[in-house]
């Protein structure tokens, strides 16, 4: 008789386990999935801002000019130095250049 009182007294309500768990998947999303999400907002907010003439740099760390936009595509021509252009795709430029590398 005693064993089954606190049996069933151990077992409870699974109420406070559960508040722990939204508490938990709140906290996860609010510190870790929405500030990703609009990072990457951002991004693409950018990307689709850049214009002709823009000083960008892609993900592989090649600074350079935006000379030429080929919207069918999605492919940047960015000019790296005097004459010498690459062709990017627009997903692989990160930042707008701040110094100023291509003259």
């Amino acid at each position: 008789m005693i064993q089954t009182i606190t049996a069933s007294a151990a077992q409870g309500s699974p109420l406070p386990m559960i508040m722990m768990w939204v508490v938990i998947g709140v906290i996860f999303w609010f510190f870790i999935l929405r500030p990703q999400k609009k990072r990457q907002q951002e991004i693409q907010n950018f990307r689709n801002s850049i214009a002709i003439g823009s000083r960008v740099v892609t993900s592989g760390g090649i600074y350079g000019m935006v000379r030429a936009i080929e919207e069918a595509d999605n492919i940047l021509v960015i000019e790296v130095a005097k004459d010498v252009n690459i062709r990017v795709d627009r997903n692989s430029v990160y930042a707008t250049a701040q110094t100023d590398q291509v003259k």
